[in-house]
């Protein structure tokens, strides 16, 4: 068995959001076994943050992948603020990779992205209406990582299929 893949949805979205489900299919389909947690619950503490329990969310993906690593092979994958969690829980977990679709490059001036320096694909929008494409071309020039930037907006739905096959080549690339 390869690995395990946890996929973390997008702020106000679900397990069964498009893109986390293509990017299951892809895993199943290369061998990988995979997870999509909850974090809808934590999205709708508004009385917390405008985003919901951020700091919450952080904690149930770190015990959910502390757990994982335990057991083999890890990449973390995320949309949006999920890619955002990912990207933080990869600096205490360690992961083989990093997928991050419309990734919140500072999700607010005190938290910008940071992740562990593995292999890193990136999917971005050139019309992106939360987060300049410019930054993200900015934070994965810097680290050298794979960017794809299509032309879409922030919820990438034209391009579900493409940010498929970017994480699928991620995962045959380990």
């Amino acid at each position: 068995m390869p690995g395990h893949c946890i996929l973390c949805h997008g702020f106000e979205s679900g397990p069964d959001a498009t893109k986390v489900t293509a990017l299951a299919d892809v895993a199943q389909q290369l061998g990988w076994t995979h997870e999509r947690p909850d974090f809808s619950d934590l999205d709708a503490k508004r009385e917390v943050s405008e985003l919901g329990d951020v700091p919450a969310r952080v904690q149930r993906l770190l015990a959910i992948a502390r757990e994982a690593a335990a057991r083999g092979p890890l990449v973390l994958a995320g949309s949006s603020l999920g890619a955002w969690i990912a990207g933080k829980v990869s600096m205490r977990v360690p992961v083989k990779a990093l997928f991050l679709m419309a990734p919140p490059i500072t999700l607010d001036p005190g938290h910008p992205l940071e992740a562990a320096r593995v292999p890193t694909s990136i999917v971005h929008g050139w019309d992106d209406e939360l987060i300049p494409h410019a930054e993200v071309v900015a934070w994965a020039r810097e680290r050298r990582a794979r960017l794809l930037l299509v032309d879409d907006s922030h919820r990438l739905s034209s391009h579900v299929e493409a940010s498929a096959a970017a994480f699928g080549q991620l995962l045959e690339s380990l």
